[in-house]
């Protein structure tokens, strides 16, 4: 290689060596500013509502059972064949309407026996009478002796007595009759039949003919802890109505709305509770007898606090708070005093303001000055809280 080429050969390889570095320069300075300018976050998506101000029921909640007012088992008072059934399996009765027919053809003939006898000393009865007044002229007269008159008022009174004496098997064997007639002694409805017709039926069986049940109204018998026995007690001491609604088991469907009808006298010593009863006109027969159901009893009302969503409400090891949704997009971790919670609508004491906005999903992930996208959702109204009455 002359002297020339080995010039040229190094000059390239410090134009290469040159290029080089000044990449190497280059890429370093790009890593440093992005290093220093980090990417802004991206912002949360969550969902929030505005708190607002409202009414707030005071509930008081207990597993309850269906009550009712009246229940009969219809029994035969008199011994005989079962004739006929005059209603359905299922049937609503009124009071006074006809169950069942018993043969009453036995009765009838002991009726026909004792009013033969009756009328038999009826006319002696008669007889007694008329001879008693021609024996007072006779004895006027003094054509009879005193004793005759005597023996026959004695024997007039022999014959009233005879007659009291059957009038009662003649009054027996109507009421026989009438018992041969069964009649519901209550209104509601009945059950399915204990027996057919054709059997015979006997006073001491002991399962009845049927079982007939009162609906309308009906009552339901719940439980409440006896740490609130006294608010509720005052209010019914001034004569306040207080509303209670029936729900299912599952506490999703309301079945019926009642009012407190009283509560009883003393506490469960084994479960620390006492036990309330509500009454229900039961108009749509939504409530049937041993029913089981969840009492929820209304004993007050906060007006004009403030209210949110229930799931906005997060709960620390320290005290419970919510997040506030900022006007710069931002959060922030807000402490606050909670209150009653019925129906996912909490109340809040202490903390919060009306009107400021919470953030009720997508919590998960939030700390305070996070920024976060905003989907609002309805806030926590009330509009269906009955009034207590004064």
């Amino acid at each position: 290689m002359t002297p020339n080429q080995r010039r040229w050969l190094r000059r390239l390889t410090l134009l290469a060596v040159f290029v080089l570095v000044i990449l190497l320069v280059s890429h370093h300075s790009q890593r440093t500013a992005k290093s220093a300018n980090p990417p802004n976050p991206p912002s949360i998506p969550v969902v929030t509502a505005v708190a607002k101000k409202g009414n707030q029921p005071i509930y008081l909640i207990g597993l309850g059972t269906v009550t009712p007012f009246e229940t009969v088992t219809l029994h035969s008072r008199v011994d005989g064949q079962l004739m006929s059934v005059a209603v359905r399996e299922g049937q609503m009765v009124s009071a006074g309407d006809l169950i069942a027919q018993i043969d009453p053809r036995p009765f009838e003939v002991q009726l026909l026996q004792a009013q033969g006898q009756l009328e038999r000393d009826q006319a002696a009865l008669a007889n007694a009478k008329i001879d008693l007044a021609r024996y007072q002229v006779l004895y006027a007269q003094d054509s009879i002796p005193k004793q005759q008159l005597d023996t026959q008022v004695a024997l007039v009174n022999q014959d009233e007595a005879a007659v009291k004496a059957d009038e009662g098997p003649v009054e027996n064997a109507k009421l026989q009759i009438t018992y041969s007639h069964i009649t519901s002694p209550v209104t509601g409805r009945i059950g399915l039949r204990q027996i057919d017709p054709g059997n015979i039926v006997h006073v001491s069986d002991a399962n009845g003919l049927a079982v007939i049940t009162q609906l309308q109204p009906i009552a339901v018998v719940f439980s409440i802890a006896q740490d609130s026995i006294g608010p509720v007690a005052r209010k019914l001491r001034l004569g306040q109505s207080l509303p209670v609604d029936a729900f299912d088991r599952d506490f999703k469907t309301k079945l019926a709305s009642g009012v407190l009808l009283t509560i009883d006298n003393q506490v469960d010593v084994n479960t620390g509770t006492l036990r309330f009863k509500a009454t229900f006109p039961n108009k749509d027969n939504a409530l049937f007898p041993n029913q089981f159901v969840n009492a929820r009893l209304l004993v007050d009302v906060n007006r004009n606090v403030v209210l949110v969503p229930a799931a906005a409400v997060q709960r620390g090891p320290q005290n419970s708070f919510v997040f506030v949704a900022k006007p710069d997009g931002t959060v922030e971790t807000r402490s606050v005093v909670v209150g009653p919670i019925n129906d996912d609508v909490a109340e809040i004491e202490q903390g919060l303001a009306e009107n400021e906005v919470v953030v009720t999903e997508g919590v998960d992930k939030l700390q305070t000055g996070m920024r976060i996208t905003e989907r609002q959702q309805g806030g926590a109204e009330r509009k269906d809280v009955p009034p207590l009455s004064p």
